[in-house]
């Protein structure tokens, strides 16, 4: 509230009244999830109406398990959490139930391989995940204090896989006794904690110490030191792991958060520079990375050497059936893109059975599922918290930027999985915990301008 004063004075800034309450917003939460549930469920008797002329006998089942799992979740934020923003647990619920949708819809194609059932495990194991950080992580800033802690348990997950056979031509998995995991999943959070803790302590360095070179500072060589060697973890990864998405989705969210924490826009370009610098060397150097730059500019190379389609011109004659409006779910023919179509091409379904105008609203909940997380951040006063919140938000739009873009032809064919839609128990899980961190990010954002709440 401003106060005039008399006439030539300036207008006080009040602080905020101690009777004062912000809505606090969860009945729309509530309603929301319900909407969200409505539209799994519908989605799921479309398939099977469409695919065997019946209701699936299943649906109550699907339609009460979500629905008891998105309860819990809602009862977590609302009890612990009462200022958190209510369009981010809805729309996590929203995507989770479409990729169970798209799943099941796909293993009616291959009776001999069914992931819904595990992708709702999983799915049930990240809620659980979710429901734990919200109530037993009061303070985000907590995180700060295990900054270093993060960054080394996240150079062991990712090398953990280097031990381990290639799967599809990646050192990516692990997989023992038939049970895989993607390390690397739960790294990137890891790495989000420790970017956003060393860029905090390090920001003022980083703009204003060092020397000046025309119009760009650069950065003492203490602190640029962290910088390059987080530009040589990403080739790392990239050389020994051959998974060209992880290092870009690495490389991008530090030079992202550097760009946030500075304020420099040169700092954009130089890690520019740098990662298509890396990309180029390693693209002509390793032959996995190669070919799949070889596929990306020539993706109908094999139609024309008589050997067929291949996958990604499958999935470009997906996206071109589906039209605007769609063939309808269940009445599609992505399940010829191969091994793959439930995982990293999943969104070549969506947009085959869904058409440009289902793949938008798809597009626009992942847009406002960032848009969310970067408010809560930039709402935030500690600059930690601003930080983390950008990361987490930033992972989620970079890997859903990845992905569409190697599936539609944009840029070459990664390996990732889609957040939330594609078959992968280790992404779904982190995926539900970078929502639940969010959450309480954004639960502090708010409570903090909230004359009643508790300090």
């Amino acid at each position: 509230m401003i106060q005039p004063g008399w006439p030539g004075t300036k207008a006080v800034a009040d602080p905020l009244a101690p009777d004062l309450r912000l809505p606090r917003r969860r009945g729309i939460e509530f309603s929301l999830l319900v909407v969200a549930v409505l539209l799994s469920v519908y989605g799921y008797c479309a398939v099977g109406l469409a695919k065997r002329g019946t209701v699936p006998p299943g649906a109550a089942g699907y339609g009460a398990g979500l629905g008891v799992l998105a309860l819990l979740a809602h009862l977590a934020v609302r009890f612990r959490a009462p200022y958190a923003d209510p369009l981010l647990l809805p729309i996590a619920v929203l995507l989770n139930g479409l990729g169970l949708v798209l799943i099941y819809r796909l293993d009616l194609e291959t009776p001999a391989d069914h992931a819904a059932p595990a992708q709702l495990n999983w799915s049930t194991l990240g809620v659980a995940l979710f429901i734990a950080v919200v109530v037993l992580l009061r303070d985000h800033r907590v995180l700060q204090r295990y900054a270093y802690v993060s960054v080394v348990g996240a150079l062991a997950l990712l090398t953990l896989p280097i031990f381990f056979p290639a799967v599809n031509g990646a050192r990516i998995w692990l997989r023992i006794a038939g049970f895989s995991i993607q390390p690397g999943e739960f790294a990137k959070v890891l790495l989000a904690v420790f970017f956003a803790g060393y860029l905090a302590a390090n920001r003022h360095a980083l703009t204003y110490a060092g020397r000046r070179v025309w119009k760009l500072q650069f950065p003492t060589g203490r602190v640029l030191g962290p910088i390059v060697a987080i530009w040589l973890l990403s080739l790392g990864v990239l050389v020994l792991e051959r998974d060209l998405g992880t290092s870009l989705l690495f490389f991008g969210l530090f030079v992202m958060l550097l760009y946030v924490a500075t304020g420099r826009t040169g700092w954009i370009a130089v890690g520019l520079l740098l990662a298509v610098g890396g990309a180029l060397a390693v693209g002509r150097l390793e032959p996995h990375v190669h070919s799949r730059v070889q596929d990306w500019l020539h993706p109908f190379a094999s139609i024309d050497a008589g050997q067929g389609p291949n996958q990604l011109a499958q999935s470009l004659f997906a996206f071109a059936s589906g039209g605007m409006l769609g063939t309808g779910l269940g009445l599609g023919h992505s399940i010829l893109i191969g091994f793959a179509a439930k995982s990293d091409f999943i969104l070549a379904t969506a947009g085959e059975e869904l058409g440009l105008a289902g793949l938008s609203a798809i597009f626009l909940l992942y847009a406002l599922l960032v848009e969310r997380g970067y408010r809560a951040g930039l709402a935030l006063r500690d600059p930690f918290g601003r930080l983390l919140a950008i990361g987490l938000a930033s992972i989620v739009a970079l890997q859903a930027f990845v992905i569409a873009g190697g599936v539609t032809g944009l840029i070459p064919l990664t390996g990732m999985a889609m957040p939330f839609l594609a078959q992968g128990g280790s992404s779904v899980v982190t995926n539900w915990i970078i929502v639940a961190l969010l959450i309480r990010i954004s639960d502090s954002a708010r409570s903090q301008y909230d004359g009643t709440a508790a300090p």
